[in-house]
Parts: structure tokens; C-alpha cells; sequence
């Protein structure tokens, strides 16, 4: 069985819909292709033909970013195979940028597969971290963003990320 080419995979058809293996349309309903159709604004951290990248609107700190790909899909087991590598690619830059843009002396990565998972649609969190956070175990208080702050987060990590293209380049 032949598989398809990326493009086709992220690509939206002739109805205008993303749909793929173990996927269907961007749905009304899903509020992270809502997110990416621009039906709900974020602040967006970064986007490609792959993925896009926004904070999270209750974080465990500010700078807690999502990661989630274009194509609707619930579980890293439903994504294409084709589309892994991209997307882990865009992870690991990511994890950099929200560590240097935050300031922090790492960071989190984790993701749910249904268990946990606030949204059915796969996405990935990138947690800034500090020695001492409180943080312990899986039992974490979310927080709420300041006025003026997601746009001031989302701006350092940008920030940080383009630098970090800029010195690959």
C-alpha cells in the first residue's frame, strides 16, 4: 500500500477539511482545531504546515505551552507515521525556546493518550520548570495568566525561538 506524501497529509482537501489516517475533519467542536482555523484566538507561540503551538489558558507556570498538529488526530498511535519525526522535530525546538524564553532551568514534556486527556485531539505539554517549583508527583494546581501576561509569555518564547532559527541558519 503506497502512503501518502506529507503534504497531502496536512493538506486541506477540496472541502477545505484536514483529514488523515486514524483522523477525521477539524471539527466544531474541538476546540484546538478551533484554535488553529482561527475561530479561537491565542496566543500563538508558533505554527508550520505540521504543527502549531500556543500557551496553555490555565497553566502549571506561565509558559506552559501546547503543541498539537494541524491534522485532527486523538492519540500519537492515530498520527501518521510520516508526520512523527516532524513533529518531534518542532517538540525538541520548542522545549528550547519555552526554557529560554521563560528563563526556566528546564522543562516538562509530557502528553496523555485518552486518560487525562482534556481534549481529544493529541497535544503535547511543554512545562517550564525551576528547582523548587512545587511541583511533585502528578498533582499539580493549574494557575491563571495576569492581564497583558499570555501575550508577554508568548512574545519572550517567540523571541527565543527566532533566535534560535536564526543561529541554525
Amino acid at each position: 500500500m503506497a502512503t501518502k506524501n506529507r503534504s497531502q497529509w496536512i493538506s486541506p482537501g477540496a472541502d477545505g477539511e484536514f483529514t488523515g489516517r486514524g483522523s477525521g475533519p477539524m471539527t466544531a467542536d474541538c476546540s484546538f482545531c478551533q484554535i488553529i482555523t482561527g475561530a479561537l484566538g491565542v496566543p500563538t507561540v508558533f505554527q508550520d504546515a505540521i504543527s502549531w503551538a500556543f500557551l496553555d489558558y490555565r497553566p502549571l507556570f506561565p509558559g506552559h505551552t501546547l503543541l498539537v498538529p494541524r491534522l485532527h488526530v486523538e492519540t500519537l498511535t492515530d498520527l501518521p507515521q510520516e508526520l512523527v519525526a516532524p513533529l518531534f522535530s518542532n517538540l525538541r525546538l520548542l522545549t528550547r525556546a519555552v526554557e529560554l524564553g521563560c528563563d526556566s532551568d528546564g522543562s516538562f514534556v509530557a502528553m496523555n493518550n485518552r486518560v487525562s486527556q482534556s481534549v481529544p485531539h493529541l497535544h503535547i505539554h511543554i512545562v517550564p520548570r525551576r528547582k523548587k517549583d512545587g511541583l511533585k508527583g502528578f498533582f499539580w494546581p493549574r494557575q491563571k495568566y495576569g492581564a497583558g501576561e499570555p501575550e508577554e509569555t508568548a512574545q519572550r518564547i517567540r523571541h527565543a525561538l527566532a533566535g534560535m532559527v536564526q543561529s541554525q541558519e
